[in-house]
């Protein structure tokens, strides 16, 4: 099941409306983190900065076979062997991955579908204790170059509501100029 409005722009426009480095951290991954989710990692945006980052393994999940195959290209070019892509519709049939088995899931611009409690479920129950949630979603002004329609688009303090209600803790924002908010949560 795809989430609402989840189609993709053209790659380059779409790297454009990210400073990864900054995003990556300001959210907190880095060295230190061994096994990461990406939930929906499109063009490998993110994906291939953190393989080169982390020493564990990514999971990267996305239900588009375009977008799992570019990963996987990119991957290959790169030689990275950390990174495992997989073609999932996570969303309906969960991440496939073992409960605790996870130090960071990713919810990067993907909170806007249907149900957005499921996801944050599976992602607590793949998590470690101790493990982290970073979320990023565009900032709710209708402005900004991309992102889902107004009605649908979450703000911040519901974000921060649904991983509350999701038994995450700690929840912090950060703003990620020029088009996006972050928040940051740890499952205790």
């Amino acid at each position: 099941m795809k989430a609402r409005e989840s189609g993709m722009p053209e790659e380059a426009m779409w790297n454009g409306l990210f400073n990864v480095e900054n995003i990556l951290k300001t959210m907190g991954i880095n060295n230190k983190i061994k096994n990461i989710v990406d939930f929906g990692c499109g063009y490998g945006t993110f994906t291939i900065p953190i393989a080169e980052r982390i020493h564990g393994r990514v999971y990267a999940l996305d239900i588009e076979p375009e977008m799992v195959k570019t990963t996987e290209r990119k991957t290959e070019e790169k030689g990275l062997g950390n990174i495992e892509v997989m073609l999932r519709d996570f969303i309906s049939s969960g991440s496939g991955l073992e409960d605790g088995s996870v130090d960071y899931v990713m919810l990067f611009n993907i909170l806007h579908l249907d149900n957005p409690m499921n996801l944050l479920k599976e992602a607590y129950r793949i998590l470690k204790k101790g493990g982290k949630l970073g979320i990023i979603h565009w900032n709710y002004d209708p402005t900004t170059p991309r992102g889902p329609s107004m009605n649908i688009r979450p703000k911040p303090e519901q974000v921060i509501k649904l991983v509350t209600s999701s038994r995450f803790n700690y929840p912090r924002k950060y703003d990620l100029k020029p088009y996006h908010y972050g928040i940051f949560a740890v499952k205790t």
